[in-house]
């Protein structure tokens, strides 16, 4: 696929992808679904070449990558998974408590505030998660290792939103997560790359554990 997507180009269809991407049918529909979420992606109805799934705004090169890697998740068990995204989130937090400039601090406070406003169903709270944990990601300045986080955090964010709607105190839980939030926040402003690394890891083994029991 490098090069030879642009913005606007039809997406090939999701054989092709699976056979180019090696990984399976079900992954590519899923990471497709998430990508059309975060606009990278847009699905467009009608007839013919106006029809399908075309790239919306994603380098090609970049929104390859992206796609085989949260294509392929899907192929792997969810522990492995979650220590995955343990270890990649202890580099995040541990990077952006290292290089994290007042730019990329206020966008991270920008989705803690989000997740702390009155009414947050679980859908729009698991949206300001998410948007937490990429903004930390991004705030590290590898790239590398924030497209995994991304990536591992994205293919999860289904999983986790089932597992708040059918939390018996959903807001309690996020009321916690918020507080680990602030936590973690305060730790990467001190630019104490030890305990945010230690922070991040806590609260996803909490969460996990909290979700896990219901």
């Amino acid at each position: 696929m490098a090069g030879s997507l642009q913005v606007d180009d039809p997406l090939p269809s999701e054989r092709e992808l699976a056979a180019r991407l090696g990984v399976s049918r079900a992954g590519v529909r899923e990471a497709v679904r998430v990508l059309e979420g975060q606009g990278v992606l847009r699905a467009q109805v009608g007839a013919g070449a106006d029809a399908g799934t075309f790239v919306a705004a994603l380098p090609d090169a970049a929104l390859t990558r992206f796609l085989r890697l949260h294509a392929a998740l899907a192929n792997y068990p969810y522990p492995d998974v979650i220590e995955a995204r343990i270890v990649l989130e202890r580099s995040s937090a541990e990077l952006a408590a290292r290089n994290a400039d007042a730019e990329a601090i206020a966008a991270i406070r920008t989705a803690l505030d989000a997740g702390a406003v009155a009414g947050l169903g679980p859908a729009e709270y698991n949206d300001t998660d998410t948007a937490f944990h990429v903004a930390i990601a991004q705030a590290g300045g590898n790239r590398l290792v924030a497209s995994m986080t991304v990536a591992i955090r994205e293919s999860l964010s289904s999983r986790i939103l089932d597992a708040l709607r059918d939390y018996r105190d959903w807001e309690g839980l996020a009321a916690i997560l918020h507080a680990q939030h602030v936590e973690l926040l305060d730790a990467i402003e001190r630019h104490d790359g030890a305990a945010a690394a230690d922070l991040a890891e806590r609260h996803i083994r909490f969460a996990v554990d909290a979700l896990a029991g219901g």
